[in-house]
């Protein structure tokens, strides 16, 4: 899988150690040289990819500053804030155990956009490149000092009240999937003056359950929440982007409303500024055109992916946006999913609130969306695709990333993902009931099982 968000691949099948270092030295040739910043999540085998990255950059002549296990955003605030030429994290995210693969990231600390991805894959593709002479390898630092500071820019968020969250002594339990926010998550709440519980937090990339932060997937987590009378639960993603949330009943706030209750706490303290912008990707729930109402503040919807997100909220201006897969993107900070982001955000919602976070969420504007995926190997996506727009045809549809239909307060989108062969189908209504009988017709009408 070759995309905007990066390239994924089964170690050993499709992800060989022949295209790391084909990929790897693409990217090297892209950036021009230079600083090249690198980490990685705990997957069992992102250690060697690891060794294969950083062997390919000095042999390209680059300096490589190899910052280990790290989430996803701090690698990107590493690059943000320094005179690197780009940054690669080795990481699948949400995919499986066998997957693993590489998120490259531009000198702005963001990851390539579509054009840059185009001109990158044409490296690629020609294969062509020139390794540096003996005397002009590039050098390898190791620098373990980033989720410190990337702990330290999130404290300087100028309206999270440190002192009174500390002062409420939340009791968290944390699920960090064994993975690269075990060490960064953890250390934030501690920060934060949290009682934190921790499971799923050793960092050794054993996966103890299927690592797409999913209700059906943090069985573990919801049990522990009830058993410890634990505030709240926080889950994270292998790479410490996504964020998702248990309420202290042990039920599942909802991964769509981790961006929801982000946009309500930024848009009340950004009340005052001249740009009220917020922009979310197309398959993020209508709780946060609702929100954003009470706000007087104007929503803009980008194709699903960080970067198309990332770059709507660069045009208009947003201050505030994110993708309802539980990614917080907030521009104070930077400009990229982040969990940590998310955290403090909430822990800053709940202290305003003064209640439980299961009475928070009923506070927000109630939908219900039902998510489901068709395998797309024996299916051409393109024909699926045009199906839709002709049988839809009559009501308002938006074709900017596959096709989403609209109908007043519920809608559908079905799409090629970025990540795995498939096509998602995402439906929202005000009942699950009304969001499933979507899906069904849906199915229905294209003849799809």
């Amino acid at each position: 899988m070759v995309s905007v968000s990066g390239v994924r691949g089964i170690v050993g099948e499709t992800l060989t150690p022949f295209e790391i270092v084909k990929f790897t030295s693409a990217f090297a040739k892209f950036c021009g040289g230079g600083k090249i910043i690198i980490g990685r999540d705990t997957r069992i085998h992102s250690l060697f990819i690891s060794h294969l990255v950083s062997g390919t950059l000095l042999a390209m002549g680059c300096d490589v500053v190899d910052i280990s296990v790290c989430p996803t955003p701090t690698l990107q605030l590493a690059v943000e804030h320094s005179d690197a030429s780009g940054g690669i994290m080795i990481t699948a995210s949400h995919n499986p155990a066998e997957w693993n693969g590489l998120k490259f990231v531009s000198e702005e600390g963001i990851f390539l956009t579509p054009e840059q991805h185009k001109k990158f894959v044409d490296l690629v593709e020609k294969n062509s490149f020139k390794f540096a002479e003996w005397n002009s390898v590039g050098r390898y630092i190791q620098d373990r000092s980033f989720i410190d500071r990337h702990i330290d820019k999130i404290f300087q968020i100028d309206f999270i009240d440190v002192d009174k969250i500390r002062a409420r002594k939340f009791k968290v339990v944390v699920d960090c999937i064994n993975g690269a926010g075990s060490e960064a998550v953890p250390k934030l709440l501690e920060i934060f003056g949290c009682d934190v519980i921790k499971i799923n937090c050793d960092g050794n990339g054993v996966f103890t359950h299927e690592p797409e932060p999913l209700p059906e997937n943090l069985t573990e987590l919801c049990e522990a929440v009830k058993r410890y009378n634990a505030d709240l639960g926080i889950a994270v993603d292998p790479d410490a982007d996504r964020l998702v949330l248990v309420t202290e009943k042990g039920e599942a706030f909802g991964e769509e409303y981790t961006v929801v209750q982000a946009v309500k706490i930024v848009l009340e303290k950004k009340s005052k500024s001249d740009s009220k912008s917020v922009v979310v990707n197309l398959s993020t729930t209508k709780a946060v055109d609702e929100i954003a109402k009470v706000y007087n503040a104007k929503v803009y919807r980008s194709p699903v992916g960080e970067i198309n997100v990332v770059r709507k909220m660069k045009e208009v201006g947003a201050v505030i946006g994110g993708e309802g897969s539980g990614g917080v993107i907030f521009p104070d900070v930077h400009y990229g999913r982040d969990s940590l982001v998310g955290i403090a955000l909430i822990l800053q919602n709940l202290i305003e609130f003064g209640g439980r976070i299961s009475e928070f969420k009923e506070t927000l504007p109630k939908f219900e969306i039902f998510k489901t995926k068709i395998n797309i190997e024996n299916v051409n996506p393109d024909d699926v695709l045009d199906k839709v727009k002709e049988v839809y045809k009559d009501a308002g549809i938006n074709t900017d990333d596959g096709v989403r239909v609209d109908f007043g307060d519920s809608w559908i989108h079905i799409r090629k993902s970025n990540t795995e062969p498939i096509l998602r189908i995402i439906a929202e209504a005000r009942t699950k009931k009304e969001a499933e009988e979507l899906v069904k017709e849906l199915r229905t009408k294209l003849g799809l099982k």
